[in-house]
């Protein structure tokens, strides 16, 4: 479980620390969506919050329970996604960078600083960054914004599931498991599906 020892030291010099992760690089089919987050200055996480993790390591049901608790205790917090026709458009890196600057944008106010999950970042607005290697699992505001993105895509891929049955969305969520690649094999790929994205096991160059 996280604290936030790690903004701790950071909010002795500024008030808006803002942690940054994406959800559904890897998939086949649907958007990546980013969530930007940024909590009140010197907080401590209690209650459901206490238990925040990086979200892959979570239970879908504590993700749920997790993510109403985060919106309502951040100061300010923003999701955005970019689809699949703009992913094979611009490629899934450019994406990402692009799904992680929309949230930021649309914070309101702007951070003075910005906690980003990974390696790689490019900024649009004139922020200061830093990136950080597994910071879902390290970092509590990151973490926050891994739960808040993987929810919010989950149940936009969910939803797909309803308009899209054959796939199985809701099972996999769009990512290349057996049975959604025996789907594409049969049915061909779909409106949300990223024509970019080869499967090796079909043949596809």
């Amino acid at each position: 479980m996280l604290s936030t020892d790690f903004e701790m030291p950071l909010w002795a010099s500024m008030s808006r620390v803002c942690g940054i992760d994406e959800a559904g690089r890897g998939p086949l089919a649907g958007p990546v969506v980013a969530a930007a987050v940024v909590f009140p200055r010197h907080f401590r996480p209690s209650g459901i919050l206490a238990r925040l993790d990086d979200s892959k390591k979570l239970t879908p049901e504590l993700r749920a329970a997790l993510a109403p608790a985060i919106r309502q205790a951040a100061e300010s917090w923003a999701i955005a996604e970019v689809n699949a026709e703009m992913i094979d458009r611009i490629n899934i890196l450019q994406a990402t960078m692009l799904a992680m600057n929309r949230a930021v944008e649309l914070l309101g106010a702007a951070p003075e600083l910005l906690l980003v999950d990974g390696n790689r970042f490019k900024p649009v607005l004139p922020i200061p960054f830093e990136t950080i290697v597994k910071g879902d699992s390290k970092v509590f505001s990151i973490a926050a914004a891994s739960v808040l993105a993987k929810t919010c895509r989950d149940e936009l891929m969910s939803a797909y599931a309803t308009e899209y049955p054959e796939y199985g969305f809701d099972a996999h969520f769009g990512y290349p498991t057996a049975r959604h690649v025996e789907a594409i094999a049969r049915h061909g790929r779909c409106a949300i599906h990223r024509k970019s994205f080869k499967l090796r096991k079909l043949g596809e160059k």
